[in-house]
């Protein structure tokens, strides 16, 4: 079910081959790195409009989202191991357009995320050296993993594992140090939206912090796009997928309801490092233990920006591989077998968005904020119609092979449905600034996609077994 690694076009051998490496472990490592950054920050912005009990129903119900969302995709990606991952799905069920609408859809998700948690990376590299301007330190991650990307998956996954591994470490080590000044009171005290007692008015919070709880799995479905290159696929993946959403599950409950018990929370809602601003409330602000949690964090934030570069480059090389972006960014380096020029193509994306302050920073909302709610309109677009590509595909090709098969079917992808359905109206309605950016970009891509019709018709066949 492998793609075709190579194509004729214009008389010349084109090479688009990725190399089958990655073992389960190293998938389950990038499943988690992948989304480990939002245990770190992010989600506790849900904390301003929702109040603490609040945001617990709302991650739960996004927890339960993904959760029913991960086994059904699981079906899609044994499936179809392809670089693509949501882009492969959708053009197989809904032709290109459909292609088209997923893949743009995710690209947005994992071209928005990385510049978010690698401002994440400079607050908290600020915290240790208040000389360093966080966009610098920012952009200079970008250039450190990109470089590291290029090398080859092998060691880039290596890596993602080995971070992947002391984040959950450290996540563990903040819960054990903070845990002696816990407190259950402070946690509930202005927890329905600041105040005391649930009312009808807490559904608006409740509501409005979606996004923020989306954060916390957001791009886990990224493993897809690390298929082909997995030497498995129909055992190793199904594996990584379901040990990698109980492991974030775990550990988002722990972390939210430790930070928000350790004192006042309300300090540590609209601050990109409210871990360590939390540990203070323990420790002291000279604390051993605060400067060990900055330097561990990091590894956390580094696990999700490094296993996000590997997601959107895949994404890009796929989408040029199959004629949606220009085809020189599907070729693969001769000698490291990585998409470089995909990679290098979104980190130029991503720096620029860091330093888009009047572009990015609007509605009354924080940089990051703005950059995090364009992230998740583009993955809950792309839930939308990859759990419709999954009904479709079961009635269009009944007989396709279905190495894993999504449990409880249809109730599982219909519940994610719903929810992300759910999901993108609220979030339309509590961001409909960013809602319009993203439709712009949308429409944008969509007119270069019909613009381009001669690209697909030339470009390096992909087609996959049974397609």
């Amino acid at each position: 079910m492998k793609a075709e690694s190579k194509g004729q076009q214009g008389g010349k051998a084109v090479h688009h081959e990725l190399k089958q490496t990655l073992g389960t472990w190293q998938l389950w490592g990038i499943a988690v790195g992948l989304v480990i950054s939002g245990e770190y920050f992010g989600w506790s912005y849900g904390w301003a409009s929702a109040g603490t009990l609040g945001f617990v129903i709302t991650a739960l119900f996004v927890a339960a989202m993904y959760t029913t969302f991960i086994f059904s995709f699981t079906e899609l990606t044994t499936s179809i191991p392809h670089a693509g991952g949501p882009f492969a799905y959708a053009r197989r069920a809904f032709g290109p357009v459909g292609g088209y609408i997923a893949g743009a859809a995710t690209l947005v998700e994992f071209l928005f995320a990385p510049p978010a948690i690698a401002l994440a990376i400079g607050a908290y590299l600020h915290v240790q050296f208040p000389g360093l301007e966080p966009k610098h330190a920012a952009m200079g991650a970008y250039l450190v993993f990109m470089a590291l990307n290029i090398l080859g998956v092998q060691v880039a996954a290596t890596f993602e594992l080995c971070v992947t591994l002391l984040a959950i470490f450290e996540l563990l080590v903040f819960m054990g140090v903070v845990s002696p000044g816990f407190q259950w009171a402070n946690f509930t005290k202005g927890g329905w939206a600041g105040a005391d007692h649930f009312s009808i008015g807490s559904f608006h919070g409740m509501f409005a912090a979606i996004p923020f709880a989306i954060w916390f799995f957001l791009a886990i479905e990224g493993v897809a796009m690390a298929a082909e290159e997995a030497k498995n696929p129909k055992r190793s993946i199904p594996i990584a997928y379901v040990a990698g959403i109980v492991t974030l599950v775990l550990l988002a409950i722990g972390v939210m309801v430790f930070a928000g018990a350790a004192g006042d929370w309300t300090k540590l809602s609209n601050i990109n490092d409210p871990l360590p601003q939390a540990m203070k409330f323990i420790v002291g602000s000279n604390s051993g233990w605060l400067h060990m949690l900055v330097w561990l964090g990091l590894f956390g934030l580094v696990a999700s920006f490094h296993g996000i570069i590997i997601g959107y480059s895949r994404q890009i090389f796929a989408l040029a591989r199959s004629g949606y972006l220009p085809e020189w960014l599907a070729k693969v380096h001769p000698r490291f077998k990585t998409p470089h020029r995909a990679i290098l193509a979104g980190g130029v994306v991503g720096i620029a968005a860091i330093y888009s302050d009047e572009l990015v920073q609007f509605a009354g909302q924080t940089l990051t904020a703005n950059i995090v709610t364009m992230s998740v309109f583009g993955a809950i677009v792309m839930y939308i119609v990859s759990m419709l590509a999954l009904f479709k595909l079961r009635r269009a090709e009944p007989t396709m092979e279905r190495p894993f098969r999504a449990p409880m079917f249809p109730l599982f992808p219909a519940f994610a449905l719903v929810a992300a359905a759910i999901s993108l109206a609220t979030m339309v309605y509590f961001n409909f600034e960013v809602a319009i950016v993203f439709a712009v970009f949308m429409a944008i891509g969509y007119g270069y996609f019909i613009a381009t019709r001669h690209q697909r018709d030339g470009a390096v066949a992909d087609t996959l077994v049974g397609e």
